[in-house]
């Protein structure tokens, strides 16, 4: 799987960039295309979705933009096609406080999301989604976080188990600490 690409972007249209990386042009679908400047080195996270018929890069700024479109790319019937145009209309904490809060009317403004598939994100992601002033850790342990939302666990376990683990750790070590400290 893809993680990031740094290149350059040479080319923006409506919804995709293109980023010149060793004289290769990889078009990346983009919230916002027009919020990334031409002419200039940048890193983009991607999440690459491969079908029967087609291969596409989905390409995010931050990795809690990212994690935040892996999580509602998770819900039934809720597509990177219907999750991108929620990232470019709406803040990732108000996303997330509107899943929390379970506010349908704020998640129905979104292209093509009604009442019924604002419910089934709501019942899927509610309480799974940490926003960072939530967390409120010392520390550097963003990538952490990440790992552990992934794998599920609430922000009120997460807000336990994280303070415990020594910042000072490479990233492997961090999560296994996290893990055992999970599963007592």
């Amino acid at each position: 799987m893809l993680n990031y690409i740094i290149g350059k972007v040479v080319f923006q249209e409506n919804n995709s960039i293109v980023v010149e990386n060793n004289n290769i042009g990889f078009t990346i679908f983009v919230a916002n295309p027009f919020s990334f400047e031409l002419d200039t080195e940048v890193k983009v996270y991607l999440y690459n979705q491969v079908k029967e018929d087609e291969y596409s890069l989905y390409g995010f700024k931050t990795l809690d933009e990212r994690n935040l479109f892996l999580k509602l790319i998770n819900v039934k019937g809720l597509g990177p096609k219907m999750a991108m145009p929620m990232l470019a209309t709406g803040s990732i904490s108000g996303i997330i406080d509107a899943i929390d809060r379970e506010n349908i009317l704020y998640l129905t403004k979104f292209p093509k999301i009604g009442e019924k598939l604002a419910r089934q994100i709501i019942l899927d992601l509610k309480g799974k989604l940490a926003r960072k002033e939530d967390l409120d850790i010392a520390g550097d342990f963003d990538d952490l976080i990440s790992v552990l939302e992934s794998l599920g666990y609430k922000t009120a376990e997460i807000k336990k188990v994280v303070p415990k683990i020594n910042a000072s750790l490479d990233i492997e070590q961090q999560i296994k600490e996290a893990l055992k400290l999970m599963l007592k």
